[in-house]
């Protein structure tokens, strides 16, 4: 992992084994994983590694809410069988077209949003994957800037370690350029 200014890292591997205060789940409005049978999205893996408990609390908070959960929002759960002490669930903006100011405002909420959980919660650490750039299209340089840019407004009033966890070799390189 590799620190790269006030209290950012990058790291690339595989965010499902990350010991940290909190790592971030892109997820669907529905909040219990994904639904496509062994598909290899973050949503599944992330459920998958921590066990059939985090699909049953996500589950009843979305029993509970009575309702999708909102683009740009965020929920907390605990880890279960994953090596971090909690998760933090976001829906990402979906691009299928082009990129508009709209789903740069959500992906936006997304980043603030799961900051706003961690720290009401007192965690120190967050790992934050690649929101929205796989099946959801987010273009990966504006969304890597936009996280960037998020992030470091964040920082600016908060003491909390920020990992921006990526898989591919692309997104490395883009994190890298993006953070000196």
């Amino acid at each position: 992992m590799k620190l790269t200014e006030n209290n950012i890292y990058l790291r690339q591997g595989d965010i499902t084994t990350l010991k940290c205060g909190a790592i971030v789940n892109a997820g669907n409005n529905g909040l219990t994983g994904c639904y496509q049978p062994c598909h290899n999205c973050i949503d599944n893996c992330i459920h998958t590694f921590a066990g059939v408990k985090l699909r049953l609390e996500c589950a009843e908070i979305m029993r509970k809410q009575g309702h999708a959960e909102p683009t740009g929002q965020a929920k907390i759960t605990s880890a279960y069988n994953l090596p971090c002490d909690y998760v933090i669930h976001t829906v990402g903006p979906i691009v299928h077209h082009r990129l508009t100011d709209k789903h740069c405002e959500l992906l936006r909420s997304c980043y603030k949003n799961c900051l706003k959980i961690a720290v009401q919660n007192n965690i120190e650490s967050i790992a934050f994957c690649c929101i929205s750039t796989g099946v959801f299209g987010f273009p990966k340089q504006e969304a890597s800037e936009i996280a960037v840019k998020t992030v470091s407004e964040f920082l600016e009033n908060h003491n909390i370690k920020v990992i921006f966890n990526v898989f591919g070799g692309d997104d490395y390189e883009i994190y890298k350029k993006l953070l000196g």
